[in-house]
């Protein structure tokens, strides 16, 4: 039994990429693949940001940021990741996280923690719209 002193720290999502709760009702479970994120870019802080536009990899099933230049599925845009996941649980990395995607919703472009080139959004067709 360990009863020595811990610190955990939490964090407050950010969602004002959201354009209205339009579609938050109905976000599909998705396993992230944490090695295809990078750790300054999308968790800087140790989590996932949410509203990082997200690519299925093709030979896993998994998912990770969407890039227009990648070569392994993430090229398309399939959604939106909903909500924030920490990747650095009580300072283990982890190399798999389950969260939560958006199919349907409006978008803050401008609000986005990463952006979007205009065939990620084609991708997404008029399922999201951007705002």
């Amino acid at each position: 039994m360990d009863l020595s002193f811990k610190t955990e720290s939490f964090t407050q999502d950010r969602r004002d990429w959201l354009g209205s709760a339009h579609g938050t009702d109905a976000p599909v479970s998705v396993t992230l693949d944490v090695s295809k994120f990078t750790a300054g870019i999308h968790y800087p802080d140790g989590y996932i940001k949410s509203g990082i536009p997200l690519g299925k990899v093709t030979a896993t099933g998994q998912y990770g940021p969407y890039d227009g230049a990648a070569t392994d599925g993430r090229e398309t845009c399939v959604g939106v990741l909903f909500t924030a996941q920490d990747v650095n649980a009580r300072g283990v990395t982890s190399i798999k996280v389950v969260g939560s995607m958006l199919l349907h919703c409006f978008i803050r472009e401008a609000k986005l923690p990463v952006p979007i080139d205009a065939a990620g959004k084609a991708d997404l067709g008029a399922r999201v719209v951007f705002v």
